[in-house]
């Protein structure tokens, strides 16, 4: 009977062992598993080819392009608010710029500074003028207004290419990039389209000639002012992208600082009307805009030496 009890006891323990064994060895076969799961998933991806990435930067076109083209839509949909209240809007004396600069003139005793006190007529000379110019403002407006989303495309082309720290220090891009073109469009529309209109629209070289301004001359230099006021206001951005790859410094700025100011005052003197209050008006906020950009490389450079330190 004891010889009976001890050979159970024996089984029983070899049993037991057996599945401690076996579950041990299950456990460690699924921690295994787990972590080959895991370092499959870290590993990087295989680089794409350049033909992979003329794919990627073509589908990120064609969705701008698409935005732009859906915008345009609306804006040739809704033909009475983009000519009356906003392209046509400049000529008229009882836009917001103009009676600012009534007021203003009233309040300085010169009358020299109001502008558009008379209403510029336009015409049309050809047969499909006036359909061919809603169309282009039509695309001009789509792209105004997808701009933001056109750059957030090109951003996500951009940025997989770019280190963590670099994506770290480049976040709001598309935001800051976005918000000073508009801010352009805004100066550009409500200060210098209403004194190029002004200017260009009634000036007369003898009273032989009388003014009659072409419809498409007149949306050509709206959008013109407009775009480039848009272009311009991303100086700070693009001293950013310069200074992170090393091509611009601080110190290039401030040396050149005087320099940098008379090409600021003659583009300035380009794309407002040739008057001294006019340049003046446009050319402070672009050297405000210069002084920003030296703050910004300045930011720029300290964090790249940080960078170099700690190596």
């Amino acid at each position: 009977m004891k010889q009976e009890y001890k050979l159970y006891l024996c089984n029983f323990f070899n049993n037991q062992s057996d599945q401690f064994i076996a579950r041990n060895m299950s456990e460690q076969a699924r921690i295994e598993e787990q972590s080959t799961k895991k370092s499959k998933k870290k590993e990087p991806k295989a680089e794409m080819s350049f033909l992979d990435h003329l794919e990627t930067l073509r589908w990120h076109i064609i969705k701008s392009v698409i935005s732009i083209f859906v915008f345009a839509i609306g804006a040739f949909i809704a033909k009475d608010f983009i000519f009356d209240s906003i392209i046509f809007a400049p000529k008229n004396p009882d836009f917001w710029s103009n009676r600012m600069m009534a007021k203003l003139a009233d309040y300085v005793g010169v009358e020299a500074l109001k502008i558009n006190t008379h209403e510029l007529q336009l015409i049309s000379i050809n047969m499909s003028g006036q359909f061919m110019v809603h169309v282009w403002t039509a695309i001009i407006v789509g792209f105004v207004v997808a701009f933001p989303y056109v750059i957030y495309q090109f951003w996500s082309f951009i940025r997989p290419a770019l280190y963590e720290n670099e994506r770290k220090h480049a976040t709001g891009a598309v935001f800051y990039m976005s918000l000073l073109f508009i801010f352009g469009i805004l100066f550009g529309y409500y200060l210098i389209v209403p004194m190029s209109v002004d200017f260009l629209g009634r000036y007369s070289i003898s009273d032989v000639v009388i003014n009659q301004i072409n419809i498409l001359s007149y949306i050509s230099t709206v959008t013109s002012i407009v775009i480039a006021g848009g272009v311009i206001f991303e100086l700070p951005v693009v001293a950013f992208f310069l200074s992170k790859v090393g091509i611009l410094t601080p110190g290039f700025m401030k040396k050149y600082r005087r320099h940098s100011y008379v090409v600021l005052l003659i583009i300035s003197a380009i794309i407002t009307p040739p008057d001294m209050f006019s340049q003046i008006m446009v050319c402070i906020p672009l050297v405000i805009l210069y002084e920003i950009s030296i703050m910004i490389s300045r930011r720029v450079q300290k964090a790249n030496e940080r960078k170099i330190d700690e190596i």
